[in-house]
């Protein structure tokens, strides 16, 4: 119980790491808000999933493109739920385009999403956690892909490290408030962002065969580091990048 008496706000998470993430910290004692867009459905469901563990939660829609969305998350989850602790930066995409002819709206709606979205969302989450005087913890979803290239990612590569400068950078911004800011950098987790890319068993077998662990992560294999950043365990670790992988960064031969 790392986050009893915590409040926590994930953006997109209603399925994937986010979901997990919201869903475990209500295990570990937090109330928690959600941001999503899309399926209100599953956005209900991961509601329910926190209150049936006897938390409170709510679920705010919102595009995390539009820096407005930022301010409402944060004020209504504040609003609704008393205070912000934790804040993590889930929302993410990745439409896989070879670069040559990349779409000038496929990467700058991938820029929007991942980069401006998150850049947005920690400044209004860390204003509020300002206002109330008592510190916090700002967890970002970056990924292995801030660290190595991908042929069909060129646009979303220089998000996912622009994610995890931004926290060495709000390391140093916030670090006089009391708030800690540290990276997470999933390898490769079966989600809907790559659903379709790993669509292929034969693929999904190569990839796995890569990995010294021997598997594809999961969601909840996200969940749990991001927890305990979140937690005081981690109360001296700010500016901080944690690989979660399953070894896949450091099998180069």
């Amino acid at each position: 119980m790392l986050l009893v008496g915590k409040t926590v706000l994930v953006t997109g998470a209603s399925a994937g790491i986010g979901r997990a993430t919201a869903i475990a910290a209500a295990r570990h004692g937090a109330d928690v808000a959600i941001n999503f867009l899309g399926s209100e459905d599953e956005a209900a469901s991961c509601v329910a999933a926190i209150t049936a563990l006897g938390r409170k939660a709510i679920a705010v829609a919102g595009d995390v493109a539009d820096p407005a969305t930022a301010s409402d998350f944060v004020t209504r989850a504040a609003e609704a739920l008393g205070r912000v602790d934790v804040f993590v930066n889930n929302a993410g995409i990745c439409p896989f385009h070879a670069f040559l002819d990349m779409p000038v709206e496929t990467f700058e709606r991938t820029m929007r999403v991942n980069l401006h979205g998150a850049y947005f969302m920690v400044q209004a989450a860390a204003n509020q956690m300002m206002r109330q005087g008592q510190g916090g913890a700002i967890v970002a979803v970056s990924s292995i892909s801030a660290l190595v290239g991908g042929e069909y990612q060129t646009h979303y590569t220089p998000t996912k490290a622009g994610v995890h400068s931004l926290m060495q950078s709000t390391a140093i911004a916030l670090g006089r408030h009391g708030i800690r800011c540290n990276s997470v950098l999933p390898g490769t987790i079966l989600t809907d962002i790559n659903k379709e890319d790993l669509a292929d068993p034969e693929k999904r077998a190569r990839m796995a065969q890569r990995i010294p662990l021997g598997r594809l992560g999961e969601p909840d294999d996200i969940a749990g580091p991001i927890v305990f950043l979140a937690s005081d365990l981690a109360r001296y670790v700010t500016g901080a990048a944690l690989l979660v992988d399953g070894g896949a960064f450091v099998n180069l031969q």
